[in-house]
């Protein structure tokens, strides 16, 4: 039987950010916490060891797969940062359009910095991933 390996952990947030290599990135990381967590209403989390994730949906796919998995987050990784939107939203793509420099991926969106982006478009993504899942997902 699947089990899933990010789960919402009890580990420290802070103390994650705290341990990033990079002074920029760390700075980043505040960052998007603040931008993030403004912006959802909801608390930080971390998701497995290395994601900050705010709220939660639980999803159900045709093949029976399940699990529960951050309505929106990011990761300050080595390479760059993650962005995790709602995969399957439409509207993503017209919104990076604007976005600043990035590359995106079926779940992920990468940016090196804040720096790089448009702040009041991340705001617009977060605020997007969130209604589209809440929406694909209601029972939750």
């Amino acid at each position: 039987m699947y089990e899933q390996k990010t789960k919402e952990t009890d580990s420290s947030v802070l103390e994650f950010i705290e341990n990033v290599e990079s002074l920029k990135k760390r700075e980043d990381a505040y960052k998007l916490l603040d931008i993030f967590t403004e912006t959802t209403g909801y608390e930080a989390k971390m998701w497995g060891p290395s994601i900050i994730g705010f709220g939660s949906y639980h999803y159900k796919y045709e093949s029976g797969h399940e699990g529960v998995a951050p309505l929106v987050g990011f990761s300050p990784r080595k390479a760059k940062i993650s962005l995790y939107f709602a995969t399957g939203d439409t509207k993503r793509e017209e919104l990076l359009k604007d976005f600043g420099t990035h590359t995106a991926g079926k779940a992920c969106v990468y940016i090196n910095k804040v720096a790089d982006i448009n702040v009041d478009v991340l705001k617009t993504l977060i605020n997007q991933s969130v209604t589209f899942l809440k929406e694909f997902y209601p029972n939750n």
